[in-house]
């Protein structure tokens, strides 16, 4: 699976064990498969390179591909913004090291930036297949644009899947990472189009009393079940 110097290959070391849902789709909730691998960065031991921070991991259907691309080139312009939030980032293909090594110099120069994250190579598909990356009746041999975001605990927090000819939205990412990583702190959601700074809803399970004692800066009930209050970190 992994391409290594001379073109030698190596196989990748995968824990199934960590999951137990290596022939299964992964849901909201599991622990995000580990596996060890190589990268433009380097060999990748997943669990142990996220660390106690938050990742993405997120696959495009080829290299040297237009909308691939502007994406990779668009992460590596959010460099600044990822490393704000305590994010570490991480792309996939199933093409090769050297494909991989000889198309940053494309998306440097097209998209005026400089890829400084790992981009994995798993041209044997064993990463893409853990993760579901590929699905046949839209791709039959590629990754289609998948998207994890793997919270500090190993667990996955969102999955998305787009087209492969949709670029994705990664101010969204970033969005919603904001979400995740407040509602993991407090007892709060977010609501419709929320961005970070805006008011957010107290969960159902919080009384009113409770509310009064957590969200200092007070409420408004708007019914028994809406309740709103200002984002309680800012």
């Amino acid at each position: 699976m992994t391409v290594v110097n001379n073109s030698k290959r190596r196989a990748p070391k995968i824990n199934h064990t960590d999951t137990g849902k290596e022939n299964m789709s992964l849901r909201l909730g599991d622990e995000a498969p580990n596996f060890t691998i190589e990268s433009t960065e380097g060999e990748i031991q997943f669990h142990q390179w996220l660390g106690t921070e938050w990742g993405i991991l997120f696959s495009h259907p080829a290299d040297y591909t237009p909308v691939c691309t502007t994406e990779l080139g668009a992460v590596a312009k959010l460099k600044e913004e990822f490393a704000e939030r305590g994010v570490k980032v991480a792309a996939l293909s199933v093409d090769s090291l050297d494909d991989h090594k000889g198309w940053i110099h494309d998306i440097n120069e097209t998209q005026d930036t400089l890829v400084d994250f790992p981009i994995i190579a798993d041209p044997d598909r064993t990463v893409a297949n853990l993760y579901d990356m590929i699905h046949p009746n839209a791709l039959d041999n590629m990754t289609v644009r998948s998207v994890f975001i793997i919270g500090p605990d190993k667990k996955i927090k969102l999955i998305l899947t787009y087209p492969a000819s949709t670029g994705r939205n990664f101010a969204e990412l970033l969005r919603v990472i904001d979400s995740l990583q407040l509602t993991a702190n407090y007892s709060v959601a977010t609501p419709a189009n929320w961005k970070d700074g805006e008011d957010c809803i107290i969960t159902p399970a919080v009384s009113n009393e409770q509310a009064k004692e957590k969200f200092p800066k007070g409420f408004t009930e708007v019914k028994p079940y809406l309740r709103v209050t200002p984002q309680p970190n800012k």
